[in-house]
């Protein structure tokens, strides 16, 4: 994704650059100098300095935010049909909610053994073997973000995922399930994301502790 402010946050710092370099040539051709002259150098070199510090303020209060790409994959919903209707209209709701309000572009539902549902682009492999930083995720019960997946020799277990997901959220559903979700982009989640989507799993996990162990039962 193209950065439309990368060039107004360069401004300050070339325009301040400019400023000073030609005041040092003026200074440097110029023979007799006066009073004013110099305190005309001085105010310039000053307002310079503030335009370079201004533009170094603003890389760091608006930095440039990560490259995006396209996942590969076809867009879609797969929902497990064995599932109780209730089941079906709440992971559809949840899901949308995520893919419309978070930076996710893909998600998978993995509950009791089995895959409930993948929806936004999905890869080929349909099937869902946890590996360990899922299993890890699971078992402490507390949700795993890696910020850029390209970094960790364990992505190839995310092999249910599209190949070039940058970033992975693993977040618990009740001590049952797990929700794998993907981003385009590296270090594109937000802690507002991570509480959004720790309060979606939380209301998952009720739903699905209901309605599946009745469901089983019976």
């Amino acid at each position: 994704m193209s950065d439309t402010n990368a060039l107004l946050r360069q401004l300050p710092i070339v325009v301040g650059s400019l400023g000073g370099t030609l005041l040092l040539v003026n200074r440097l051709l110029t023979d007799n100098l006066t009073t004013w002259q110099v305190r005309s150098d001085v105010l310039g070199a000053i307002i310079c300095a503030v335009l370079i510090l201004t533009g170094l303020l603003w890389q760091r209060v608006q930095p440039k935010p990560p490259d995006s790409v396209i996942l590969q994959g076809k867009e879609g919903l797969e929902l497990d049909p064995d599932l109780p209707e209730t089941v079906q209209r709440e992971l559809a709701w949840s899901s949308q909610l995520l893919l419309t309000n978070t930076v996710t572009k893909t998600l998978v539902v993995w509950y009791q053994g089995r895959v409930l549902m993948r929806r936004g682009i999905l890869a080929e492999q349909t099937s869902v073997e946890l590996g360990a930083i899922a299993q890890r995720a699971l078992k402490t019960q507390k949700p795993i973000y890696l910020v850029k997946l390209d970094l960790y020799p364990g992505r190839i277990e995310f092999n249910y995922l599209p190949v070039n997901t940058q970033g992975v959220i693993c977040q618990p559903i009740g001590a049952e399930g797990l929700m794998i979700l993907g981003a385009n982009a590296p270090r594109s989640y937000t802690k507002q994301d991570e509480t959004w989507i720790a309060g979606i799993a939380e209301k998952l996990s009720d739903t699905l502790q209901r309605h599946l162990k009745t469901n089983d039962q019976n």
